[in-house]
């Protein structure tokens, strides 16, 4: 079992930016991945960023070059750092851990709500 704690969300006006932190507790060493996805009101959950422990990433297109995710091995933490926020990107965001041998997510934080102001 993997328990994961986002935190850092809150309202930011366009153009600013945004930490969101994912703590990781329990069978840590089974996380093959750690994902960052948001969902807006009325749309689907969206992949934004994900980071391998090998240490690959891959983004949404929507965010590339705005966004940055990475991760502190000591604190057990992935950050996902947003920079130049649009409206656009408000929403509940919510960190993922994918088991090895799985093919999907299979632990997921509370979700941290981010707003974007214009």
């Amino acid at each position: 079992q993997v328990q994961l704690v986002e935190s850092g969300g809150g309202l930011v006006q366009d153009g600013g930016s945004l930490r969101l932190s994912c703590a990781a507790s329990g069978s840590i060493f089974s996380i093959s991945a750690v994902g960052w996805y948001r969902q807006a009101p009325g749309k689907q959950r969206e992949l934004v960023a994900a980071i391998t422990t090998g240490g690959n990433s891959n983004y949404a297109d929507s965010v590339k070059g705005r966004f940055t995710i990475s991760r502190e091995y000591a604190k057990n933490t992935v950050y996902l750092q947003m920079n130049s926020l649009k409206p656009e990107d408000t929403a509940v965001y919510y960190c993922a851990a994918k088991s090895y041998g799985s093919s999907e997510y299979n632990s997921w934080g509370q979700g941290t709500q981010v707003t974007v102001s214009s």
